[in-house]
């Protein structure tokens, strides 16, 4: 390297500040260290103990507090009660150590933001980092500094009732977000004010549940487990992540949180996290109905060597960890380093300096900007899947008969996980309408009571409401109830008797918008047949109602991609993009539906193939999917070179033109597969995305970059390997991107 005096002065100041950044970090993490070890030296093993045991919010818990027997309270959201807990902790405890306050703080606090799945539709890493920062400040505002988000399971069975707290089923996609969610919850500084502590979860696999049931069996191959469901997990890690959380779910035989692979030789070892591991609720106790452990002092030597340092909810280590210390089966450096995590995050977090929550700086609720920014998330994930003959936008002098089960729900419209949410916040299809359309033009009747209603006794209203109109916008789905944790379904049409209402509506000749308001990809193939076009509005938020008018008025052109694939009838399920091709892929050319089979054809006229005689192979809507008001053209793909080393950096350029009417987003995105390796690669895997804004008529070079190294996978020895070979790239706005060109690793 040459001497400093023949850098530029502007270089030597930059090395300068960065030794200087890295030293104070490295004089930070030495004084928090120090701090940790002191205070852990001064501990009796009850207190240990207490640090390790989360208790529910409540009355009660004051003595234990005030002994040092309790680490954390969760479901506590009152300023002036934490206030007084966390005195009792600091100013009465013999060591004065503070409690750490957590919360399901999923999709926002009180402004509720789009639902993760719905969040992750709108393929905006700024916008999702802007949405859990929101959530932060004002969780913190009452006390809360550590939550329990973001979910960053991959989730390929929309059976599933917690896909709709997930990011979907891409690694990669999920990777981005999940990262992004971190930082809105940890902000630039963990001790700052309004920073919380993010908890990846649940580590690992526990989306891959059998049959879409919840708490179920995963059956994951290592392989296919480091290379589609720890990604998101080792970018959370990256992103400074400073807690994780066990899943419910079994690996291969083993609990995860009992799994020490996972949580010891994986995220410690392999990783190198520091910060703590949390179990979720119970799971350290269900590991005897799992038949793993034999009673509760067995659970909890398991869950502690495996790498659980705090139990949630039960009191297994608070009943057992003196004795199995007595018997030898557990020893004191299982138990301090367990305590140790759990103090060093607390110091991080800032909690021993500033334990209170100043009274001018309490119950920050629901701002402006706030507000705005639920809006703009909302709009953004709602995805246009058709639109005949421009149904939409309406016009704005249209006579709008608003019909359906979600059309004014302000509870329902917020999803699943929302605690805190504020529905007189909430703007409903309802509210917005009336406002947008005018009230005069707007013909409301809600057809059903709930999504679920089985009598059809409100239908004759809504279809006279339905011939007054000019347009039909029917607002129906899943109540929040019908997804989230627990709430699995084995059938995922429309619930109750939408589909009779909705195929009612069709016969008054009356052009029909359908949006759909769930928690998951639900199988409106069919029903869709029955409408004009077709919104998936997710479970929106608070600002749904606002986002959607703004849709359907055509005051901002749809944008929202699929994060996830829809299936055509719920036996395709699981169904993903990033399949393999199998030795007989289905071949468009010969697959016959089953009604078109000729009487007694030959056993193999058909083509001996991977596919199903009645649902053939391709879903009702590809991942990616997403449609808008004007139309986008890919061309001119090339890449910087045709041969690449591990190291470098592939720069894909392409031409995106807004051939359309309307001034529109189009999220582009770049898919790779790696033709032949020594195991083998999916059909094609998301490798890069961008979200880009067009004019009219505008046409823009776009550069999206691909590091050589992100190409690896796991290969026959179960090394992480980019495998020299050819590979073939596309270009394009959905999963079966069509512009394509091919180049080479060496």
């Amino acid at each position: 390297m040459k001497s400093s005096k023949h850098l530029p002065v502007i270089i030597i100041m930059m090395l300068v500040s960065w030794a200087c950044q890295v030293n104070d970090s490295s004089d930070q993490n030495s004084e928090v260290e120090n701090k940790v070890e002191q205070l852990l030296n001064e501990m009796t093993l009850e207190e240990k103990i207490g640090q390790m045991c989360q208790v529910n919010g409540g009355n009660g818990h004051d003595e234990n507090i005030r002994k040092g027997m309790i680490g954390s309270i969760l479901n506590e959201v009152d300023p002036e009660n934490i206030n007084r807990l966390q005195k009792i902790a600091v100013e009465e405890s013999r060591l004065g150590i503070p409690i750490i306050v957590a919360r399901d703080v999923i999709h926002g606090f009180k402004t509720v933001f789009p639902i993760p799945l719905g969040q992750a539709a709108t393929w905006n890493p700024d916008l999702v980092q802007k949405g859990t920062r929101i959530a932060a400040m004002e969780a913190s505002s009452t006390g809360v500094k550590w939550t329990f988000a973001p979910m960053i399971d991959i989730s390929r069975d929309a059976r599933w009732g917690r896909i709709a707290e997930s990011l979907g089923e891409d690694p990669y996609l999920t990777s981005v977000l999940g990262a992004a969610m971190v930082k809105g919850f940890q902000g630039d500084s963990l001790n700052g004010e309004t920073s919380i502590a993010a908890c990846a979860k649940h580590f690992a696999g526990y989306g891959a549940a059998e049959g879409g049931r919840d708490y179920n069996t995963t059956s994951i191959p290592q392989r296919e487990l480091r290379d589609i469901y720890l990604p998101p997990f080792k970018a959370a890690v990256d992103a400074g992540v400073r807690t994780f959380m066990s899943g419910f779910n079994e690996i291969d035989g083993i609990p995860a949180t009992g799994n020490k692979h996972l949580l010891t030789d994986v995220l410690r070892k392999e990783w190198q996290f520091d910060g703590f591991v949390v179990r979720d609720w119970a799971s350290t106790w269900e590991m005897i109905p799992h038949g793993f452990a034999k009673d509760e002092k067995e659970a909890a030597q398991r869950a502690i060597k495996a790498g659980v340092n705090m139990e949630m909810a039960t009191t297994t280590y608070k009943d057992h960890i003196a004795g199995l210390i007595e018997e030898g089966a557990l020893s004191i450096e299982d138990i301090n380093q367990a305590v140790r995590n759990i103090l060093r995050v607390k110091f991080e977090l800032g909690l021993f300096d500033n334990p209170y929550i100043a009274g001018e700086k309490q119950n920050q609720f629901a701002k402006p900007e706030y507000l705005e920014a639920a809006k703009k998330a909302a709009t953004q994930s709602m995805v246009l899947l058709k639109n005949d003959q421009k149904t939409l936008p309406i016009n704005p002098s249209s006579k709008i008969a608003l019909i359906g089960p979600m059309a004014d729900q302000a509870y329902e419209q917020l999803g699943t996980w929302i605690f805190d949410g504020d529905t007189t916040l909430t703007v409903t299809p309802q509210q917005a309408f009336n406002e947008t359309f005018g009230q005069e033009n707007v013909l409301f009747a809600e057809g059903m009571a709930i999504s679920r209603t089985l009598h059809k006794r409100g239908f004759r209203k809504a279809i006279e409401q339905a011939k007054k109109s000019d347009v039909i916008v029917f607002c129906g789905g899943e109540e929040s109830i019908l997804s989230g944790e627990a709430h699995s379904r084995a059938n995922i049409d429309l619930p109750g008797v939408q589909n009779d209402l909705i195929k009612e509506l069709k016969k008054t000749g009356k052009p029909v918008v359908l949006v759909v308001m769930a928690g998951r990809p639900l199988t409106i193939g069919e029903i869709s047949e029955h409408a004009d076009a077709v919104v998936y509005a997710w479970h929106p938020g608070t600002m749904g109602g606002a986002a959607l008018a703004d849709i359907v008025s055509g005051k901002v052109n749809p944008s929202g991609k699929l994060p996830v694939t829809f299936p055509k009838v719920v036996g395709q399920i699981p169904i993903y993009y990033n399949h393999k091709n199998t030795g007989r892929p289905a071949n468009p050319d010969s697959w016959t539906q089953m009604y078109d089979i000729p009487v007694k054809a030959p056993q193999t006229s058909l083509g001996n193939e991977s596919h199903y005689i009645d649902a053939g192979f391709t879903p009702l809507y590809p991942f990616g999917y997403g449609l808008s008001y004007t139309s986008f053209e890919y061309s001119d793909l090339s890449l910087d070179k045709e041969v690449y080393s591990s190291g470098e950096t592939i720069e894909v350029s392409f031409k995106l033109n807004n051939v359309g009417d309307l001034a529109g987003e189009e999220v582009a995105q770049v898919y790779v597969q790696d033709l032949v390796g020594n195991v083998t690669r999916p059909v094609k895997e998301l490798k890069a995305f961008e979200r880009i804004s067009l004019d009219k008529n505008e046409e823009k070079t776009v550069t999206l970059t691909i590091d050589v190294n992100d190409l690896d996978f796991t290969n026959i020895d179960m090394e992480q390997v980019v495998e020299p070979g050819e590979f073939q790239l596309w270009v394009g706005g959905d999963s079966n991107a069509k512009l394509t060109t091919n180049f080479e690793v060496q």
